[in-house]
């Protein structure tokens, strides 16, 4: 355990590893704890074997796994850290439970991170003594490939804690963007299930199959998302044809307020997607994995791209 001031990070998941690599990857001192004894020995090999995926060198990947150790409680972890992450599973009373002892254990001006991806911030850290150093920090999955990290502002968030957290951020080169207040879905999720909210749409109205809207979005707008955003597109186009097509496209637009029968019907069939083989679309094992692959090879090259 390093007596040096260091990140903490509880949970040892799909999120938690992939968030201490990246800080560890910057050059911090990281602890790790999670509940589960087989996910604390199983982290060094789950780090090491995401950092192959990377393209990091052995040697490089022995540095990075010096700088990350587990430890068996919150306690352990969190004592002399100036940061701690939260990487639990997406329960309320549960994240409600974890920060109730970080608070008992931190140190006065270590900042608080939750990570979820849809949950209130406020409604998380709301029992704190010291709310103003708590925050949201939304890293999207594989949370060591994907840039953006949303930090969330609750409506007891200081600007300090804010302003440090964004930079602890960029400094270990993620991209980091401020959100002043504390909505569901933050910002990435809203655009993206507005996205799959009409994309499910057309096909439960019989305009397309689920194929044909992957392919649409995958062989069109999608391959400029990276570099163009909607609203620099909006821009370059002009406002002006902006709000022609809106005055013409929005009013058949998909505007229910709840989820679509359409999708409640798969999930009350058993159709969850490639974890059961069938979803939207069928899909065998290997169907599945070779998306999965295919996701990866392309995070790693427009990673490459991106940095050049």
């Amino acid at each position: 355990m390093t007596k040096h001031p260091h990140i903490a990070i509880i949970g040892a998941g799909l999120m938690g590893h992939g968030i201490a690599l990246t800080l560890a990857r910057a050059g911090h001192q990281v602890v790790v704890t999670d509940p589960v004894p087989e996910a604390r020995s199983a982290l060094p090999a789950r780090v090491s074997q995401s950092l192959e995926l990377m393209g990091e060198s052995a040697d490089r990947i022995d540095a990075i796994l010096q700088l990350i150790s587990v430890a068996s409680s919150i306690e352990g972890a969190v004592s002399d850290a100036f940061v701690v992450f939260e990487a639990a599973p997406e329960k309320l009373t549960l994240k409600q439970q974890i920060f109730a002892e970080v608070e008992a254990y931190a140190t006065q001006d270590c900042i608080f991170a939750s990570n979820t991806s849809v949950m209130p911030i406020t409604e998380i850290m709301s029992g704190l003594r010291n709310r103003d150093r708590a925050l949201g920090t939304h890293w999207w999955n594989p949370p060591h490939m994907i840039p953006l990290v949303e930090v969330i502002r609750t409506e007891w968030t200081g600007e300090a804690a804010i302003a440090r957290m964004m930079e602890l951020l960029a400094d270990a080169g993620k991209t980091p963007v401020r959100v002043e207040k504390d909505v569901p879905g933050f910002i990435g999720n809203r655009l993206q299930h507005a996205l799959w909210r009409e994309a499910i749409s057309l096909v439960e109205r019989g305009i397309c199959d689920a194929e044909s809207v992957d392919t649409v979005v995958k062989s069109c707008f999608g391959r400029r998302l990276s570099v163009l955003g909607p609203l620099e597109n909006a821009d370059l186009v002009g406002t002006d044809l902006t709000l022609d097509i809106h005055q013409t496209v929005l009013a058949d637009l998909e505007d229910r307020k709840g989820p679509s029968p359409y999708l409640e019907r798969l999930v009350a069939d058993g159709k969850l997607g490639m974890k059961s083989g069938e979803g939207f679309r069928k899909w065998t094992p290997e169907e599945a994995d070779k998306v999965r692959n295919r996701v990866i090879t392309h995070l790693r090259k427009l990673e490459g791209i991106l940095e050049k």
